[in-house]
């Protein structure tokens, strides 16, 4: 099976030693992407993405390019932003009030345990940009 991306038409907004900083502009074009609705590009109307940079290439700003992501990755953040979330928070809430009988404060830990769980996240955004990358087409 073929790796599939997803493709958004941006402007080169920033170039630096390391990364070229692409506008992506959102479309009407994204309705009828696949991944529209686990894509953040298509919910808004700009979006800056950072696009390691090829040493060989040189970028202009302005200049339009195309940005291009797999597919699979598209499937992963989903998973990371909305269905583990989800999941947590249904286990606390199910566990704590098994174990207290307490509607109010199984319901107040679960949506807490949002906080570490985001924090996580946070603190692992280094390792998801080497895992999320964008490259230009």
């Amino acid at each position: 099976m073929a790796n599939k991306v997803v493709n958004h038409e941006g402007v080169v907004k920033g170039v630096n030693d390391k990364y070229v900083e692409v506008t992506v502009l959102a479309k009407a074009a994204c309705l009828s992407c696949q991944l529209n609705g686990v894509c953040s590009v298509s919910d808004v109307e700009e979006k800056v993405i950072e696009v390691s940079k090829f040493p060989t290439k040189e970028y202009k700003l302005g200049q339009k390019v195309e940005v291009e992501m797999k597919e699979s990755l598209g499937v992963k953040a989903l998973l990371l932003g909305y269905v583990y979330p989800f999941l947590v928070v249904l286990t606390v809430l199910i566990v704590v009030y098994a174990l207290t009988n307490k509607q109010g404060l199984a319901g107040l830990l679960s949506i807490g345990s949002l906080v570490p769980y985001y924090l996580i996240l946070y603190l692992l955004k280094n390792k998801f940009r080497k895992i999320f990358t964008f490259s230009i087409k």
